[in-house]
């Protein structure tokens, strides 16, 4: 899950990260109001999107090109810039074409920058442990970075059975070239973050730029969180932080349903229970020469409710041209899941082919169902011949 940039900085503000003040704005008055209330001439005005590369971005309607970070002298100007970002459409690479609307803005104070560095903590799947990021080349693009110029990536694992020491965060400093009181500043500002990643069960943080101060603070100028979606049973509080507008409405549905999805660009609807096996469905759709159109898991606790959800899901998608479901029946069994198919191609009336392949526990009883529902259903075999089938109807309903 990810959030906000002053969602992240009020988090890390908890854990004692240094950060500077600011607040967010919902219209161009709030931001003038806020900008009143920081201390110096000086402000920033950032565009708040689940989106990296603001600054250099530019939104769809303005031929001026500017992006979504802008500097602001005064609170009037403040004022135009949040009225130039506030319901427009910013595009950045990772948003795509597309683009995002901007909803909220970030009214921050300004700093003296010194300094620009690159700071960021994750999980290694190669080694098992929290790797600590850092690079000297801070506010641009660090896969840019690695590619051009590794050596200028530093990095330290984590032990988790010995955990967090200073020493990891000194070895940072020296090799970021950071001297003096620096290094202390630069240790405790690393040990907090490290405390923040593990107690809140952090996916990433990335803090790009990370500054150094004319007066030697270190302070995170920006601040990129996400969360481990398998922990926030554990984070409740943290939910309440999660922006729907950010998330396609498909996926803000699927979450109320306990249902794993993901859009993707092809034109096969996907229905599978198990993560694995939905891999596997994906790769063998197209190894027939077609694509998926989503990732859907329903999970081993498929119900009938959970099936009719999945499939209102599935063809609210208007790139969907056909619907595979591939189910392995172990806690789910198949003549539960079959029902539900049932009951949600009635209510829901499909209009694309429907290609059913069950197998596992009561996979006669489930096959038996939808053989007398007296729908359209396709039954596969096999993965193969499901595969076969439902791209052979994309292709003949063309």
């Amino acid at each position: 899950m990810n959030i906000h940039e002053y969602q992240a900085k009020e988090l890390l503000r908890r854990y004692g990260v240094a950060v500077l003040d600011g607040g967010v704005a919902t219209t161009p008055e709030e931001a003038q109001a806020i900008a009143r209330t920081l201390p110096g001439p000086v402000c920033a005005v950032k565009a708040q999107i689940h989106a990296g590369g603001r600054g250099a971005g530019h939104f769809a309607d303005d031929p001026s090109g500017k992006g979504g970070v802008r500097i602001a002298r005064s609170a009037e100007e403040a004022r135009a810039h949040a009225a130039a970002m506030l319901g427009h459409t910013l595009v950045t690479k990772q948003t795509g074409p597309a683009g995002k609307v901007v909803h909220r803005v970030y009214v921050e104070a300004g700093c003296d920058i010194a300094r620009e560095l690159y700071l960021s903590l994750l999980v290694d799947r190669a080694s098992g442990r929290v790797a600590i990021v850092a690079s000297a080349e801070g506010g641009m693009d660090i896969e840019e970075v690695a590619e051009k110029h590794p050596e200028r990536i530093l990095r330290v694992a984590v032990d988790p059975a010995s955990g967090f020491s200073p020493f990891h965060a000194r070895r940072l400093a020296f090799g970021l070239r950071l001297a003096g009181a620096q290094v202390g500043v630069f240790t405790a500002f690393v040990s907090a973050l490290h405390r923040a990643f593990v107690e809140l069960d952090c996916s990433i943080i990335e803090i790009n730029p990370l500054v150094v101060t004319g007066a030697g603070e270190v302070v995170a100028l920006d601040a990129k969180v996400a969360f481990d979606d398998n922990a926030l049973f554990r984070h409740r509080d943290l939910e309440a932080l999660r922006d729907e507008t950010e998330m396609d409405p498909k996926e803000v549905e699927a979450l109320r349903h306990d249902l794993n999805y993901v859009a993707l660009d092809g034109e096969i609807g996907c229905m599978v229970n198990g993560a694995g096996l939905a891999m596997a469905t994906m790769d063998i759709i197209k190894l027939y020469g077609s694509a998926p159109a989503n990732f859907l898991d329903v999970g081993g606790s498929a119900t009938r409710e959970r099936v009719t959800a999945a499939f209102r899901i599935i063809t609210s998608d208007p790139k969907v041209r056909a619907i595979l479901v591939n189910i392995f029946g172990g806690i789910a069994k198949c003549d539960l899941i079959a029902e539900g198919i049932v009951a949600a191609a009635k209510e829901l009336t499909l209009t694309v082919p429907l290609v059913v392949r069950l197998e596992g526990t009561n996979v006669a009883q489930g096959r038996r169902i939808l053989a007398e529902s007296g729908l359209k259903i396709i039954p596969a075999d096999n993965l193969a011949d499901a595969a076969e089938k439902v791209v052979r109807a994309v292709r003949e309903a063309a």
